[in-house]
């Protein structure tokens, strides 16, 4: 079916959407997204609707990128339906499916991220790069209903984040990507402000725990690459650094509230079942890798958490856009079982 015919009948469907995505008592994460989709695509006009939605199985749900999309002319090239684009009440709509795919602190991240963008455009001036808070994009893939399967994505620069609902059930929220520049705001009103705390704080304060013979494990020869966007499934190879069961205790509980802070961007719900399948696969089995240029200004790093189920990657190695040397921040949550819903092999 050609996209012009899955429009279609995404548009017809859209005037269906409140029948199937009834509210009751605790709804629960996926039933919101239902109800947050269903008021956004019923409230879109024509022209808004060809921007917004796709089919289920369009190539574009799992074109996902974390980096600013534009053309030569500075013209969007993402894809989606950007807040700029929407009213002021379809834009809290869509800030409502944002609240639904993640907890109270990751939606305060999320939000701050955007937020970012008019720093970035305060301190670039007229840059290559268009930086605008409302320069993030929602996209539906299929009709948001309890009795099928959908899916939804809100991305822009350094937020990307994708979740496939089945029958009113969450069974996929990766990829999900977090970054931030500047990662700590250092003039203004809000100096010292950073976004992503836990996600250096762990893994620095772990890190440091570890003993010589721990480190020499840990410790990787090289920075760890960029994480791969665009790509429909990870692949990260064998685990590599220390496995939790050559930490102590004290390491192991370090090591978990990682884990936990990314688990925690997404629902409650989710990051429960996400821990749950964490722990079920074996906590000794995680690994922790770390790389550090020590040398060099800002002392830039980066670092992988991996174990059966799951792949965090961190990156903290580029200055912010005042120059200031590895202040800017790249962090994923990938499913090694499959992100996107896909079954991985």
């Amino acid at each position: 079916m050609k996209r012009k015919q899955l429009l279609l009948v995404g548009i017809v469907a859209a005037g269906l959407v409140g029948a199937v995505c009834l509210s009751k008592e605790a709804p629960s994460p996926g039933e919101r997204m239902c109800d947050s989709a269903a008021a956004l695509v019923n409230s879109l006009n024509d022209e808004q609707k060809s921007k917004a939605l796709f089919g289920y199985d369009d190539k574009e749900r799992t074109n996902w990128h974390f980096v600013p999309l534009q053309d030569a002319q500075k013209n969007p090239t993402r894809k989606g339906l950007r807040f700029e684009q929407m009213s002021n009440e379809q834009q809290e709509t869509a800030k409502a499916l944002l609240r639904a795919g993640t907890s109270r602190s990751g939606f305060e991240k999320a939000t701050t991220i955007m937020s970012l963008e008019a720093i970035l455009a305060d301190l670039e001036k007229g840059g290559a790069m268009v930086r605008k808070p409302g320069w993030y994009f929602v996209s539906i893939f299929g009709t948001p209903s309890k009795s099928g399967k959908w899916g939804w994505r809100i991305e822009g620069h350094h937020l990307s984040l994708n979740f496939v609902v089945d029958r009113g059930k969450i069974v996929a929220s990766t990829p999900a990507f977090f970054g931030a520049n500047p990662a700590e705001i250092k003039w203004g009103s809000r100096k010292g402000f950073r976004t992503l705390p836990e996600a250096e704080d762990f893994a620095k304060r772990l890190f440091t725990s570890l003993d010589e013979d721990q480190r020499k494990i840990a410790l990787q020869k090289k920075q760890f690459p960029e994480i791969d966007q665009g790509e429909a499934v990870a692949h990260p190879g064998e685990p590599k650094g220390l496995p939790a069961d050559r930490m102590n205790e004290k390491q192991r509980d370090l090591l978990l509230k990682l884990v936990q802070a990314y688990a925690e961007r997404m629902p409650p719900e989710v990051a429960a079942a996400e821990m749950a399948e964490v722990k079920s696969a074996g906590i000794d089995k995680i690994h922790f890798a770390f790389a550090q240029d020590a040398d060099k200004p800002g002392k830039p790093y980066t670092y992988h958490v991996q174990g059966p189920t799951f792949l965090i990657e961190f990156l903290n190695v580029q200055p912010d856009s005042a120059g200031n040397p590895a202040n800017h921040i790249h962090s994923s949550w990938r499913d090694l079982k499959g992100d996107f819903g896909i079954v991985a092999r």
